[in-house]
């Protein structure tokens, strides 16, 4: 879970894109990286197969620093989408602070979704953590294909879940930023009520998630391959 140096002043969150194999997490990564200023990222670190699916897991770390100095660490991880890589799936979402999970919108996708969602509840009550606990973002990627999910479903699936729905094509960066822009703040708020994180910090909801943002250009991304 999230991890506070005081003397330090640090504090450290791990964030877990979670989806479907080929909906996007490991683009969703990408395109981070392309779009963070120099000196906010360290390497993305990834591990794929001959067909370009995550085998293992990604890692990229990003930094920000609060108005008081403060030094935030953000680990965003991703998993393998593929059934038979489970046990990595759980052992990764070890303490998650917080999840984005990527759909894929294509409605041809949509039992696969059902799945790896269902997927991620087991695993997460696996490491005691609790899908309707943790901040949990859905992003529907991929929405510049034909055949996909409609508004009007997405909508409904937001009422029903109360969880928030964005709409990405992240091979592009379109939807990306604020995706994890929002994850953060829902986990801001819940550590707030745990940790008084605004006096451990000295900083406030929108002055933490204005300064881990700042300077990122979703322009400098590069339409690649898919993953």
């Amino acid at each position: 879970m999230v991890q506070f140096n005081l003397s330090r002043r640090e504090l450290t969150l791990k964030v877990v894109y979670y989806g479907p194999a080929l909906s996007g997490k490991t683009t969703n990564l990408h395109a981070i990286h392309q779009m963070v200023p120099e000196g906010a990222a360290g390497r993305l670190m990834t591990l794929e197969t001959r067909d370009d699916r995550t085998l293992f897991f990604d890692l990229l770390p990003v930094y920000a620093r609060t108005g008081s100095g403060a030094l935030v660490k953000i680990k965003l991880f991703t998993v393998p989408g593929q059934v038979i890589h489970d046990s990595t799936r759980r052992v990764v979402l070890q303490g998650a602070d917080a999840i984005a999970f990527v759909a894929d919108s294509q409605v041809s996708e949509s039992e696969a979704n059902k799945e790896s969602f269902r997927n991620l509840r087991d695993n997460l009550a696996a490491n005691n953590l609790s899908v309707d606990e943790i901040p949990l973002v859905i992003q529907f990627n991929k929405r510049d294909l034909p055949d996909i999910r409609s508004e009007a479903e997405l909508r409904a699936l937001e009422a029903r879940r109360k969880t928030p729905i964005h709409r990405a094509v992240a091979i592009e960066g379109q939807g990306v930023m604020e995706t994890l822009r929002d994850l953060l703040r829902l986990t801001f708020d819940r550590l707030e009520r745990t940790y008084e994180l605004s006096r451990r910090l000295g900083t406030d909801p929108d002055e933490f998630v204005d300064r881990i943002f700042q300077g990122w250009n979703p322009a400098r991304v590069r339409a690649g391959g898919g993953f």
